[in-house]
């Protein structure tokens, strides 16, 4: 056993089996590459505003940052990794979890080009840091890709990843329901998106999970990240 695998399987399997690297490294990647391409490929395109009455009833409270655009990644990293740590033992509930995380991007995508969505952000008066880190967050993140709101599909999916399963605490489950609600209520606090784009979130997440559970999709990503991860780890001198 060298000591590249043999570092691995004592400080990151523990956390995360080795052989979920790949595949959850692999839902950030679709994901990035699904909003950065649209945004692209959308940037001429007429873009709507789905606003509803309920949204403009909502405050705009810049202080729902720090949930926005700090404790969500990490909440995400976390959320993923311990999904994989509860199915270290059972690889086809990780896949379909996997499976449903890209299926949704594939649809994001789909919706993202027939369906431009823009918002009419507030204007930030405030000096306060909550004022500044949101005026730094508008300056770089375009208000463009709204609905359905990945913030929201990601922070669900978390929760339904561990939301049936045994070997996990009802304080576990507690928490991570509580924190994806939270990073809900931070993008209409913030107006970074609208109820509409929250709701087809969470359905998007649900539909999607749900989906995989009956398709032999997940089968077939499961089999090709096992062929792709026997090599790597043998390159490290490990095996699966």
């Amino acid at each position: 056993m060298s000591k590249i695998y043999g570092w691995l399987k004592k400080y990151i399997d523990p956390l995360v089996p080795l052989w979920g690297i790949l595949p959850l490294a692999s839902c950030f990647f679709v994901n990035c590459l699904v909003y950065w391409a649209t945004m692209y490929l959308c940037a001429g395109l007429k873009h709507y505003d789905l606003t509803l009455p309920f949204d403009e009833s909502v405050p705009f409270v810049t202080e729902w940052i720090f949930v926005y655009f700090v404790y969500c990644y990490a909440f995400w990293l976390f959320g993923y990794c311990y999904v994989a740590r509860t199915y270290r033992d059972k690889k086809k509930k990780l896949f379909r979890f996997v499976t449903a995380d890209m299926l949704s991007r594939v649809v994001c995508m789909i919706i993202f080009i027939v369906l431009p969505t823009t918002n009419v952000r507030p204007e930030i008066t405030g000096t306060a840091l909550s004022d500044e880190v949101t005026r730094f967050l508008y300056s770089v993140d375009q208000p463009v890709n709204l609905f359905p709101s990945i913030h929201c599909l990601v922070s669900w999916l978390c929760f339904i990843g561990i939301r049936n399963a045994k070997n996990v605490p009802l304080f576990m489950k507690i928490f991570e329901l509580v924190s994806a609600v939270a990073i809900m209520a931070s993008t209409q606090f913030l107006k970074q998106h609208y109820i509409v784009d929250v709701i087809a979130g969470v359905a998007l997440a649900e539909i999607c999970y749900m989906v995989c559970k009956y398709i032999k999709l997940p089968k077939y990503v499961r089999k090709f990240y096992d062929k792709v991860n026997i090599k790597i780890l043998k390159l490290v001198g490990g095996k699966a």
